[in-house]
């Protein structure tokens, strides 16, 4: 039987050229086959061919599996589909109906955060907190310094033995996420000055949470992680304190 050889190029590439008529759309190209030698280098047993090649493609009619179906949407709501996503950390009143007017604490209260995501036209997104981190100055790489979130979503501050810190579950909305921390002050600092540097990110609310997109507190009475969505497992990382990059 004829040997089959099967050539899979672009329509625009092996320098093919575009014709345009009135009913058709023509690619054109050419085939150059040169056979090499076998078997013994002296003699050939097949001469070369140029193969022209030509794909016509009407203009009239439907070239793709399933019809075009244009929407419209506004100029407006395109751009901010294109812009940066605002995000958002305030603290939060007592029961968390407003913003706090003081960032002043004495020790013995607890800090209210609020973290969100202001979506615009954005498809719906679930918000996480990475990782949250004090320190004595604005340089976010001072010292010293304690991370009470850390490892993609656990607040590690609810282990320690003198905190009740924990995220808030349910959320609000998937956009907004609720966490409570005992206040605190870096030993020896007679400035009693904290500074918190949070890093946000969002998923797809309709992503599932995982190791790397997860808000995970512990719980003291059963001495077990548990996430304020998802299974039990994406929280494990956090007793490990490894939950990967």
């Amino acid at each position: 039987s004829e040997p089959l050889v099967t050539s899979i190029a672009g329509l625009y590439e092996c320098g093919s050229s575009l014709r345009v008529t009135p009913d058709a759309l023509i690619y054109s190209t050419s085939l150059n086959y040169n056979p090499a030698p076998t078997g013994n280098p002296s003699i050939v047993r097949a001469s070369p061919a140029l193969v022209p090649i030509e794909c016509h493609y009407p203009r009239r009619d439907n070239v793709s599996s399933n019809a075009v179906k244009p929407t419209w949407a506004s100029f407006h709501s395109t751009l901010s589909s294109e812009e940066q996503l605002l995000f958002y950390l305030y603290l939060m009143n007592g029961d968390w109906s407003a913003e706090r007017g003081s960032t002043v604490f004495q020790l013995g209260e607890v800090l209210h955060f609020q973290a969100g995501v202001a979506t615009e036209n954005h498809a719906p997104l679930r918000l996480f907190v990475d990782s949250c981190v004090a320190t004595p100055t604005p340089d976010r790489s001072s010292s010293p310094q304690y991370a009470f979130i850390d490892f993609s979503g656990c607040l590690v501050d609810g282990q320690l033995d003198d905190a009740t810190s924990a995220f808030l579950a349910p959320r609000p909305r998937q956009d907004v996420l609720q966490f409570a921390v005992d206040a605190f002050k870096f030993a020896g600092d007679s400035s009693n000055l904290v500074y918190i540097t949070c890093h946000l990110k969002v998923s797809l609310a309709d992503q599932a949470p995982d190791p790397l997109n997860k808000a995970c507190s512990f719980n003291k009475a059963s001495n077990l992680w548990s996430p304020v969505e998802g299974t039990q497992d994406i929280c494990s990382c956090c007793e490990m304190r490894s939950c990967g990059s």
